[in-house]
């Protein structure tokens, strides 16, 4: 459990549902909103000068290649509505950490934003499969071996893959009937080969290197 005060900056350009959004995690435990904007620019100024652990984003906001500045200083959760598939994958090659749906339930986005700031990344099982179809929607093709997977152990890429299944760390040690501390130990040699810079990433890697075949179906 987490003994510290999760820093989140809230961004969000309806006035009334920003509001509500800052209310609710300020009242939440062991959270704390340190600023809120409404555009992309203030936020990555106040990311730089508040210092949140996690910005909380309306994918909707212009300026979505900003998530590439913010996403160095603090880890970002997107909030996305059904209807934005289109914007999904761009945002994890951005850097996004997770995405949680506008209409969830407060628990849930409290939930992902404590998951998020614990180094975790957030998906809900719609969310993942409306990202993989809107993927197989947008024709990508399959890096294969340019993805340079032949650098990896053969452990290291069953790790990627159930990264890009979506499970934790704690999951996939429960998996491979090993400790969380070798997933990690295995996770950052992949980040590390493969030069990726977030968990995000490696998702998406794994999908277009073809570790993880995306089922619609169920």
């Amino acid at each position: 459990m987490r003994d510290v005060v999760t820093r989140v900056l809230v961004v969000d350009d309806q006035p009334l549902f920003r509001a509500g959004l800052v209310a609710l995690l300020n009242a939440a435990p062991d959270l704390t909103v340190v600023g809120e904007a409404a555009d992309s620019a203030a936020a990555c100024a106040l990311a730089r000068t508040a210092r949140p652990d996690v910005i909380l984003l309306d994918i909707r906001l212009p300026g979505l290649a900003a998530l590439k500045t913010v996403a160095g200083s603090a880890r970002v959760l997107v909030l996305t509505t059904f209807d934005l598939d289109e914007y999904v994958h761009e945002a994890l090659r951005l850097g996004a950490a997770g995405f949680v749906l506008k209409e969830s339930e407060p628990a849930r986005l409290i939930a992902a934003i404590t998951a998020v700031a614990s180094g975790e990344m957030q998906f809900g099982p719609t969310v993942m499969r409306r990202l993989v179809a809107a993927y197989l929607r947008g024709g990508t093709a399959a890096r294969g071996s340019d993805a340079g997977l032949e650098e990896l152990t053969g452990r290291e890429r069953e790790v990627l893959r159930l990264v890009g299944t979506g499970l934790t760390n704690t999951a996939i040690a429960a998996r491979l009937t090993v400790t969380e501390g070798t997933v990690k130990t295995h996770l950052n040699r992949v980040m590390t080969k493969l030069r990726l810079t977030s968990r995000a990433q490696a998702v998406v890697m794994a999908y277009e290197s073809g570790l993880v075949v995306p089922r619609l179906a169920g």
